[in-house]
């Protein structure tokens, strides 16, 4: 019974033990099923926020890693002077560079692959560092880089890409190494107007001028091209290639004209250095009737090309300069003074009180006895002085003019009164920007608007000083566009300095029209203003900006600076405006920083009547008299190049001239200074060279100015140099600036005229 009980108790047992491990094993099994269940959730909602939520963005990831896009750089647009010469213009150049993980060598020796890799790195970069002329340890770690894009050298030109595309082909090494198709701006002149049109970086995005300014509208869009590539990011060659192309930059045409440019730059350069101008100077020079800027230049300049290297200041004054001092130095260099820097504008502003004066009917220009100089005025108890101290005496507004008397402008202003000169120098756009260079939605163009009192700060001492044109501050730019409006029949032109946009794509041009501003004083007021200002050239202060044959109105301006800042120096300064019966130029001439000895009336005059000898004839503007005696009569050189020295002595001396020989009698010439075809006077020297007696000689030209003539011409014939003159009386100007060395035989024109 026992025993039978232990089998059942044992049976039993048994079973419950094996329903406990089914039950264990369903439990398992149960759990598996669940967790199974949760990784299935898991994965589905996985699945589900992969391809609702992050579909696009992957898919987006996905072809970025299957295809390989390169940027194609638009071309840059051209800007033209208005006859056509290109002064900024963008090449074709490449940018080189590469993908490091790929100037590598397989070997199934990694040991070996590692060294032979080094080696390969190694020689590639002394390959781009000779050919590039880079530092070798820098492009050795560019090279040695575990990236995929390192830029090597950009704007590259096409002699050493072929360079680097024989040595590839040599050495057999291309894989890696990508030379992508760019563009580098270039300036044809170099310096001319380098102030105005500014310069790019090395991304040909304009940093600077009207190229900074115009730059949307010169840069263009860029364009790419689109190619697949496999798992390991090489190109599948044909395969779904998309080519979007570039959209080229607009050309723009300028209003300036390069030779005009070149003249005005020519001698504003010696006016600065003649008359140690310690801050430099500014030209414009303007046609009144449409608002163009025919020339615009600042001194000193810079190279274009080179902009971060000045001319202006040795390389060891460079270097004593802290990196702020430099970065001053360049951006006072780069800027464009007509429009980024004010001044006091001193007795040119007169016209302006003039102006105001005639169209109130305050006073008329030859009306006796209206103002009284003692030499000074007494303004609330403070001497104001005249430039002339012993006093004018009586005069009519033509003489305040013509002798730029401050006490009679002083009582004319008083006349006038403070809110009315203001309502006239609102009306000439002196509390506002010009819209220099303004062209759509072109950005800022740097320019400065005038600082003035507030009209209720205006008390006696101000309006006394403002009346001749001291103490408040204008842009040159506001003050040529403010007597254009004189010379313009008394309407206000906008300035223009762009003519018209062209779309390099499609051809479409967009002509920028001229913009009339608003009449500012009536025809007849501008007329008896350029009558009177004619008579100050004539006869007054500014008889040194005559110019034989033009008739010439004008304005002297001499202004001391302010008492707050005495090193600046005295600005002296000349608006002139020709011909006077149908004005076509206005020019303003700055001088910044002049002894306190100099005058607008010397140092500024007679520049402005070198430049007007050269413009006005270029312009197509005819003289108002053929007078032979105004230049003497020349003879054209003969070419004697290639005859014995016998033969050319004999054909110079035939000619009028003085023979100069080096060389033997029988041997050949083969050089003459001045060149054949030269416009000579009688008695002027010419050299000749043979091959074997080729030695130059230079002289430096003497300071001819307040000479008579025989005394110039004995003056250059000691160095052997030549003259050309126009006028009669004494030197007032001279072509080329005393002191500059050339060579022996140089023809130097001169300008005479009355004293």
């Amino acid at each position: 019974m026992d025993k039978k009980a232990n089998i059942y108790k044992f049976k039993n047992n048994s079973n419950l033990s094996k329903t406990k491990k089914i039950q264990n094993i369903n439990g398992r099994l149960g759990r598996i099923l669940i967790a199974f269940f949760a990784i299935f959730v898991i994965l589905i909602g996985r699945l589900g926020w992969l391809q609702i939520v992050k579909g696009a963005e992957l898919k987006e990831s996905m072809q970025r890693q299957l295809t390989a896009n390169k940027t194609i750089s638009p071309k840059r647009g051209t800007i033209y002077d208005s006859t056509g010469k290109a002064l900024a213009i963008s090449a074709q150049v490449d940018t080189v560079s590469i993908d490091p993980t790929k100037i590598v060598v397989d070997d199934e020796d990694d040991e070996v692959a590692e060294v032979m890799t080094k080696q390969l790195k190694e020689k590639v970069a002394k390959a781009f560092s000779e050919i590039f002329e880079l530092d070798y340890e820098e492009t050795l770690e560019k090279v040695s880089k575990d990236t995929t894009n390192v830029t090597i050298a950009k704007k590259v030109e096409n002699d050493k890409i072929n360079e680097l595309k024989k040595w590839m082909e040599e050495n057999e090494i291309y894989s890696g190494i990508n030379i992508d198709e760019d563009t580098k701006r270039y300036y044809p002149y170099n310096n001319l107007a380098s102030n105005l049109i500014g310069f790019c970086g090395t991304d040909n995005q304009g940093l600077w001028g009207l190229e900074l300014k115009w730059n949307d509208l010169l840069t263009g869009t860029p364009g790419k091209i689109t190619s697949a590539q496999d798992a390991v990011q090489d190109l599948i060659p044909y395969d779904n290639e998309t080519y979007i192309a570039p959209q080229n930059g607009n050309d723009i045409t300028l209003t300036i004209d390069a030779n005009i440019q070149q003249i005005a730059e020519k001698y504003l350069e010696q006016a600065c250095k003649e008359n140690d101008c310690k801050d430099g100077g500014n030209v414009i020079i303007m046609n009144p009737n449409n608002g163009d800027i025919l020339a615009m230049a600042t001194y000193p300049d810079y190279n274009l090309n080179n902009p971060y290297t000045l001319e202006s200041i040795s390389e060891k004054e460079w270097n004593k300069l802290s990196s702020e001092e430099q970065s001053a130095k360049l951006y006072e260099t780069w800027n464009n003074r007509a429009i980024t820097s004010t001044y006091e504008p001193g007795s040119v502003f007169k016209i302006i009180t003039a102006a105001a004066g005639l169209e109130e009917n305050i006073v008329e220009p030859d009306k006796a006895n209206v103002f009284n100089c003692k030499g000074y005025e007494k303004v609330s108890g403070v001497r104001i002085n005249c430039s002339d101290t012993s006093g004018h005496g009586s005069l009519s507004l033509r003489d305040a003019l013509k002798y730029s008397c401050n006490p009679a402008f002083i009582q004319l202003g008083q006349k006038i009164g403070a809110a009315t000169l203001y309502r006239y120098y609102d009306a000439f756009g002196f509390f506002e920007t010009t819209g220099f260079g303004d062209i759509g939605d072109s950005g800022s163009s740097g320019e400065r608007v005038g600082y003035f009192w507030d009209l209720n700060d205006v008390g006696s001492i101000e309006l006394a000083t403002m009346s001749f044109g001291q103490r408040f501050r204008i842009t040159p730019l506001q003050m040529i566009t403010a007597v254009s409006a004189v010379a313009n029949d008394g309407v206000l032109m906008q300035p223009r300095i762009a003519k018209e946009i062209k779309n390099t794509d499609t051809g479409a041009v967009t002509t920028i029209q001229p913009t009339k501003v608003r009449q500012v004083i009536s025809k007849e007021t501008s007329e008896k203003l350029l009558d009177m200002l004619e008579t100050v050239v004539d006869s007054g202060t500014g008889k040194l900006a005559k110019v034989k044959g033009y008739s010439i109105a004008g304005k002297t301006g001499t202004s001391e600076p302010d008492y707050t800042n005495k090193e600046a120096g005295f600005v002296a300064s000349f608006a002139a405006i020709s011909p006077v019966e149908s004005p076509e130029v206005v020019i303003l001439l700055t001088l910044y920083g002049v002894p306190n000895n100099y005058h607008g009336s010397t140092v500024a005059a007679p520049v402005v009547s070198q430049i007007l000898t050269e413009v006005l004839p270029y312009l197509g503007i005819p003289s108002d008299t053929t007078d032979s005696n105004s230049s003497a009569e020349t003879i054209t050189l003969s070419n004697v190049k290639n005859k014995t020295v016998a033969e050319a002595k004999k054909i110079i001396e035939n000619q009028g001239f003085e023979c100069k020989i080096s060389g033997n009698e029988d041997d050949i010439v083969s050089a003459q200074m001045p060149v054949a075809g030269s416009s000579l006077i009688e008695g002027s020297i010419v050299k000749i060279y043979t091959e074997d007696n080729d030695t130059r000689v230079s002289q430096k030209v003497p300071n001819l100015k307040g000479m008579s003539l025989s005394e110039a011409k004995a003056a250059l014939k000691n160095k052997n140099l030549n003259i050309k003159y126009t006028g009669s009386g004494r030197v007032a100007s001279q072509e080329i600036m005393a002191g500059t060395s050339v060579e022996e035989g140089t023809i130097v024109n001169v300008v005479l005229q009355e004293d």
